[in-house]
């Protein structure tokens, strides 16, 4: 049996979770594609990837993104973000607070996209 310190770690834990799962589709979850690009490779994007965690991991404890992780989020692709986004990720995410944190990074967020298993309102 649980004690209630060890159930609110476990929730502390589950919504810590969340968070870096929420900074993980923030800093990749970007919208609109530039299609004069070039079609990245599994590197690349891979590495774009680990620029965006690296650049907006004080989002995880709530903070608000700085410069840096905002320039992740204006450059980074679509299509290197969206094909991670599985049911269970989509699960943990505050959809309103994540339009909120790209759309205050200056990225827009159309009506309806959908990415992975994410469809916006």
């Amino acid at each position: 049996m649980q004690e209630k310190g060890e159930v609110a770690t476990g929730k502390m834990e589950a919504k810590r979770w969340s968070s870096f799962i929420l900074l993980v589709v923030v800093v990749l979850g970007m919208w609109e594609v530039n299609k004069a690009d070039a079609a990245l490779s599994a590197a690349q994007c891979k590495e774009e990837r680990r620029l965006g965690l690296n650049a907006c991991k004080p989002v995880i404890y709530g903070k608000l993104p700085s410069p840096a992780c905002c320039e992740r989020v204006r450059v980074s692709h679509v299509e290197c973000v969206c094909p991670v986004i599985t049911p269970k990720l989509a699960a943990l995410i505050d959809l309103d607070r994540f339009i909120r944190l790209i759309e205050g990074c200056g990225r827009r967020v159309p009506r309806h996209f959908k990415c992975g298993s994410i469809t916006t309102p």
